[in-house]
């Protein structure tokens, strides 16, 4: 799971990379309020297959803000 929290209301997009760079999966791209949020990866590409287990990062990105996470998918 991702956590994060807004302190105001803005366009979020979360994606997924690997460690190539190359974009596996959108997890969010919307409008969201003010708040605390949880977005779940399943594991999955944006054509719904599995990804091979492996080192992979989410990058967050509202106005005025960006950050960048590593995480690791075990199968």
């Amino acid at each position: 799971n991702i956590e994060f929290a807004l302190p105001k209301g803005g366009n979020v997009s979360i994606e997924v990379f690997n460690v190539l760079g190359q974009k596996v999966k959108t997890l969010i791209s919307e409008y969201k309020d003010a708040g605390t949020y949880s977005v779940r990866w399943d594991g999955t590409n944006n054509n719904g297959m599995a990804v091979p287990s492996g080192v992979y990062f989410y990058r967050m990105v509202t106005e005025g803000f960006s950050q960048t996470n590593k995480m690791i998918m075990l199968r």
